[in-house]
């Protein structure tokens, strides 16, 4: 039987320093319930491919979307332009024109995180494996609707007035004291630029 197991691969050492971000869509499980399956199909479809082209606009990769979520990646030195697309991809979702036709409002919160991760195809789409891409997810899961929340390595690579740091996390398999950090929308009012 151990010769027909195939061998495992060896240590590999191509790492790549990335940026990782995750946008989850708020309410999807209500949508799916309020909206007919065919609109609700129709409505996913939209919100994905304009993340997807968003993301792709401003030199992202979308690695992989499951329904009401979508991955992508930067190069962890253009952390900027992968924050830029987290905070566009809010006002995108919340003007997607059929769901204004359907009457609903979109609402995401989204998660970014830095460092090294190792690439590979998975069922010919490109994936991301390492901490970064489970942090991303804990920290989107943290974040409010509207909210994008940025690890501490991201915040590092930004301007100061740009974040402002939230209260310790605790997030599954990183501990009980995650620091993390808002990312401020230039656009937002000073209100939201307090300390939590």
């Amino acid at each position: 039987m151990p010769d027909l197991l195939l061998p495992l691969p060896g240590p590999q050492d191509d790492t790549v320093a990335a940026c990782i971000v995750l946008v989850d869509l708020v309410g999807s499980t209500a949508l799916a319930q309020q909206l007919t399956l065919s609109h609700y199909m129709a409505l996913m479809q939209e919100f994905v491919q304009v993340m997807l082209l968003s993301f792709e606009a401003r030199g992202g990769q979308v690695l992989q979307h499951q329904g009401d979520a979508v991955l992508a990646w930067w190069p962890a030195q253009h952390a900027g332009q992968a924050c830029a697309a987290a905070q566009d991809a809010h006002r995108r979702a919340s003007r997607l024109n059929l769901a204004g036709q359907l009457g609903v409002q979109l609402h995401l919160r989204a998660g970014v995180s830095a460092g090294p991760v190792l690439m590979g195809m998975v069922g010919g789409q490109l994936s991301a494996y390492g901490l970064p891409v489970n942090y991303a997810k804990r920290l989107c899961d943290a974040a409010r609707p509207g909210d994008t929340l940025i690890c501490d390595g991201v915040s590092s690579r930004l301007p100061q007035h740009l974040t402002w740091p939230c209260a310790p996390l605790a997030l599954a398999g990183f501990g009980a004291q995650c620091s993390a950090h808002h990312l401020l929308d230039l656009s937002a009012d000073e209100s939201r630029m307090k300390v939590d």
